[in-house]
């Protein structure tokens, strides 16, 4: 035997059965994290996947009514929202339509106090 030959004793029956024991939770822990990571890929190609097949509907022809004596002040895009302010005679309201389908997503009505 040389000087640089390293001896390696073989492992006691306890130092054995913890290296099993070790490698065991390393197989557990390194499975746990291929499976976090698959779920957020799949939920990331979903998500994405998803809303490509939004933009892509059609949207028809649509009529919105304004009340009688309404005029439109400004128009204006927000996010997914698509934003109408009108004036109602005096009190200014502003509509917003969801951008995509152009369906009425809420109103807010401007008035002075009494």
């Amino acid at each position: 035997m040389t000087t640089s030959d390293t001896a390696v004793p073989e492992p006691t029956p306890e130092q054995a059965a913890l290296f099993a024991r070790v490698r065991r939770m390393m197989l557990i822990a390194g499975l746990t994290t291929a499976l976090a990571i698959c779920a957020v890929l799949i939920a990331v190609g979903y998500r994405l996947f998803k809303s490509e097949g939004r933009a892509a509907e059609p949207v028809g022809d649509i009529t919105a009514t304004l009340p009688k004596g309404a005029r439109i002040v400004a128009t204006g895009v927000a996010g997914e929202r698509l934003v109408v302010t009108l004036d109602l005679g005096g009190v200014i309201e502003i509509r917003t339509f969801d951008a995509h389908t152009l369906k009425p997503a809420g109103k807010l009505k401007f008035a002075n106090e009494p």
